[in-house]
């Protein structure tokens, strides 16, 4: 399994919307070969920061199989416009636990 870790920092006074539109993207993402299941965390200290973590079976189900998809593309139109700055992807294995 791969862990993808995203930290969403979304603009202000825009928290409400990117929830809204983030509750409308979780299926789409949910529908991808490989997915294995996702949480969003807000942030105490800076509530307008998230972390996205998302579990793929292969790093190539997140790199390949979703971003060059059709439905990568309207997880981008709701999503991307919130967040400044874009954030930065990372992907994970365990190596324990």
């Amino acid at each position: 399994m791969i862990l993808e870790q995203a930290v969403l920092d979304v603009r202000s006074g825009q928290v409400t919307e990117f929830l809204l539109a983030f509750a409308n993207a979780e299926p789409i993402i949910a529908s991808m070969a490989g997915y294995r299941g996702h949480t969003l965390h807000r942030c105490i200290e800076l509530p307008n920061r998230f972390l996205l973590l998302v579990q793929w079976e292969r790093l190539e189900d997140h790199t390949v199989g979703f971003r060059e998809s059709a439905e990568y593309q309207q997880w981008r139109a709701l999503l991307h416009h919130f967040y400044d700055p874009f954030p930065t992807v990372h992907h994970y294995e365990l190596m324990s636990g």
